[in-house]
């Protein structure tokens, strides 16, 4: 089965699936968890991420409505809430496809119950709560319990669940979500008090369930974290030995010898000051690779580092091999992952190129095929069986 020849990610499903295992055994018991493929699953495929932590989750989280959509058209039964707000042009869709969505204003709630009379189902919501991101939610105090009350009263709806998200919780200091887990946790104890009951209280994200052990709650989201990324170096020194799922493969397309003298890509940026043995690579920015590494990043071939030279292009980039003699035309090259003894992280490409770590995996394209391996065998492919 041939893979891709020009440029591909590798995804370790497993790797996800051992990620899984670890988070899960952090928890309280009896804690469930729910699996966050936003973002086409952080850029590593949200159906495929899906399907493989199905054991270990009791729904699943995306941003946006189509997200939700294309998961169940892919074969997703667990129930699936979406995270952001959505249209009420979409309130009809949703109800029929039994998708979640978070509530947090009175029009909003009477609108979604008027879909819901209409259609004779029940539209399955979770209230977002606003204690301390400043994006969505309503405030934890008596009006908003007030509010929560006439939602619950409203025919057609059925209040879920109950959530909110965490500011600060990668960072050392403790207090601003400790603060955060304390105010929701008085806002649901408020809501009990008049009668309101709420299945599934949600806070954590994948640094609060490393780090936060009072705000397990009924559940959890486990984000970032189940892809093998730390959410900051804050929580790197949990001691969780994660497991990065994603890698990104090219290939040395063309090798030559250039004088001293030579420049090198777009602007003539770098300037051979000797005579060098320079490797083209069949990748670019245009495959998402951050431009911004140009001259500041490396690459791996044959097991050993080589520096990117001048400008990244959209579709190609140089590297210098004048200290890998042993490199070929043909030849693999890792821009992110293991060859050897040398790695190259998520977290490396960051901070040479002035992004944030997050990114990465999900600005990579859809030019890039990503291939599933399970025990380091290919599987399948973003773009249909190998």
């Amino acid at each position: 089965m041939r893979l891709p020849d020009r440029a591909y990610a590798p995804v370790h499903l497993d790797r996800i699936r051992e990620n899984m295992e670890l988070l899960t055994g952090r928890i309280t018991p009896g804690t469930k968890v729910i699996g966050i493929v936003k973002a086409d699953g952080y850029g590593h495929g949200a159906s495929q991420t899906a399907k493989a932590i199905e054991p270990f989750v009791c729904g699943y989280g995306v941003a946006a409505a189509d997200e939700a959509v294309r998961l169940q058209e892919d074969g997703i039964k667990k129930w699936i809430l979406v995270l952001g707000p959505v249209s009420p042009v979409r309130f009809e869709e949703m109800v029929n496809r039994e998708i979640r969505l978070p509530v947090f204003r009175k029009e909003q709630a009477e609108k979604l119950s008027e879909t819901a009379v209409r259609l004779g189902k029940t539209a399955n919501i979770h209230l977002a709560v606003d204690t301390g991101m400043s994006r969505i939610g309503m405030e934890p105090n008596e009006a908003s319990a007030g509010l929560a009350l006439f939602i619950s009263r409203l025919p057609g709806i059925e209040i879920e669940g109950i959530f909110t998200h965490f500011a600060r919780a990668d960072e050392k200091d403790r207090e601003t979500t400790e603060r955060q887990i304390l105010k929701f946790k008085n806002f649901v104890s408020l809501l009990s008090e008049r009668g309101l009951e709420i299945p599934v209280c949600h806070c954590s994200n994948s640094a609060g369930l490393m780090k936060f052990r009072e705000a397990d709650l009924n559940a959890v989201r486990a984000g970032i974290a189940m892809y093998g990324l730390h959410p900051s170096g804050e929580t790197a020194e949990t001691g969780l030995r994660l497991k990065p799922a994603m890698e990104l493969k090219s290939f040395v397309t063309f090798i030559k010898e250039i004088p001293a003298g030579a420049e090198i890509s777009y602007g003539g940026t770098y300037k051979a000051e000797a005579p060098m043995r320079i490797a083209t690579v069949s990748i670019g920015y245009g495959d998402g690779y951050p431009r911004n590494l140009s001259g500041k990043g490396d690459v791996l071939i044959c097991g050993k580092r080589a520096k990117i030279l001048g400008r990244i292009c959209m579709d190609q980039l140089m590297a210098d091999v004048t200290g890998i003699p042993e490199a070929r035309e043909g030849d693999v090259v890792t821009l992110l992952g293991r060859d050897g003894s040398e790695e190259i992280t998520m977290e490396e490409l960051a901070e040479r190129s002035g992004g944030f770590h997050y990114e990465i995996p999900c600005t990579i394209t859809k030019r890039v095929p990503r291939v599933y391996f399970e025990g380091g065998r290919p599987i399948a492919m973003s773009d249909g069986l190998l």
